[in-house]
């Protein structure tokens, strides 16, 4: 009599039902493995950041470029804190549970749903605790109808973004001893190549539109309207010198020289005080005076007494906006283009990132360390 043999059909588990099993095992870990730590810490650094930029950001374009790159970094820094030891601290599980049928393309969308969830919750108290501290958001955006809305896009593509980079760096380092170490210099890069705070050369360029920050920099500083603000700098500098002496020996040929330019600050100041056009060319045009044009006289006088003479108002006016014009960027233009082509490069980094942390770990059985 022969014997029967019984076959045991062996059942894996889809690729869709397995996305959502890794998907529970995260959120428990985010409740039991106190991953949700990430949220009060990025409370407490968008406090300490917002105590910096308060007084400036939105209003000046230094405040502003100077705000963007810190709310840039706060962004990188909680996406590159979210993943960056989440796959190497778990590798030997990810071996063994891939050769028992786990689709490692399942394995980094669940992490992905789960870090876009993590991603948008830093994002949004973020942009809370900054409102708290003091940063004066203007009402209205350019794409939604809030502008805090418009930033708070921005702050969640930056984070996401920056926690594909680290998601992808966790599947290629052998312990999150490595990858602790690793990140500090990708931080470092990020900064110095964001072009917010140095002056980089062109050699540089092609290395900085590599960098999450150097899109998340253009963007907030676009959506805060930088070109249209004005500039501190020329202004502060003249106010330092104020007791600074500009004195010194002229003709009187000079001084008429200035009173026939009737568009000059020194006509305008003298209109103001009551002298008509008419007194003006009387003085130009004085017989006395013109014979006398060789004579020299002394004059006495500091920045802040000339500024005085002028008008406080009207001087700093003319320094924060005609200079602001000499350095309005066209790379900052508020624009529904120029932000909607930041947003696309977000999108493309954390696309490409995934992509390359799938490709990665598919080869974590060859993985002899």
């Amino acid at each position: 009599m022969a014997e029967k043999t019984e076959t045991r059909a062996i059942r894996h588990r889809g690729r869709i039902e397995q996305v959502g099993i890794y998907f529970m095992k995260m959120l428990r870990m985010f409740v039991y493995q106190n991953d949700w730590k990430l949220l009060p810490m990025a409370v407490i650094i968008a406090g300490l950041v917002s105590l910096v930029v308060k007084n400036d950001f939105f209003v000046t374009m230094e405040g502003t470029l100077k705000g963007a790159l810190a709310l840039s970094c706060v962004a990188i820094w909680n996406g590159f804190f979210n993943s960056i030891q989440v796959i190497c601290r778990e590798r030997e599980i990810v071996k063994r549970e891939h050769r028992s049928g786990m689709h490692i393309s399942s394995y980094i969308v669940s992490h992905m749903l789960y870090q876009a969830i993590l991603c948008l919750a830093q994002a949004a108290l973020t942009i809370y605790t900054c409102k708290l501290m003091g940063i004066k958001f203007p009402k209205e955006g350019l794409i939604t109808s809030w502008m805090m809305v418009d930033i708070g896009i921005t702050v969640f593509l930056i984070t996401y973004s920056a926690d594909m980079v680290s998601l992808w760096i966790s599947t290629i380092v052998k312990n999150t001893t490595t990858a602790m170490t690793i990140m500090p210099f990708i931080l470092i890069t990020e900064l110095v190549f964001s072009g917010g705070i140095f002056q980089l050369p062109a050699w540089s360029d092609s290395i900085s539109d590599l960098m999450i920050s150097h899109y998340g920099v253009r963007c907030i500083a676009a959506q805060a309207d930088y070109n249209s603000s004005p500039t501190m700098t020329a202004w502060n500098t003249v106010i330092r010198l104020k007791e600074t002496d500009i004195g010194g020996t002229y003709t009187v040929g000079q001084l008429l020289d200035a009173l026939e330019d009737k568009d000059s600050a020194l006509v305008n100041e003298i209109r103001r005080q009551g002298a008509t056009d008419k007194v003006i060319d009387a003085i130009v045009s004085s017989p006395a005076l013109q014979e006398s044009r060789d004579e020299g006289f002394t004059l006495e006088m500091t920045v802040g007494e000339l500024i005085d003479l002028i008008g406080e108002d009207r001087v700093a006016h003319a320094l924060q906006y005609k200079t602001a014009d000499a350095m309005k960027n066209p790379k900052y233009d508020n624009t529904v283009e120029n932000i909607s082509s930041m947003w696309l490069a977000f999108l493309a980094f954390i696309a490409v990132f995934a992509a390359l942390a799938v490709v990665c770990l598919e080869f974590v059985d060859k993985d002899k360390r």
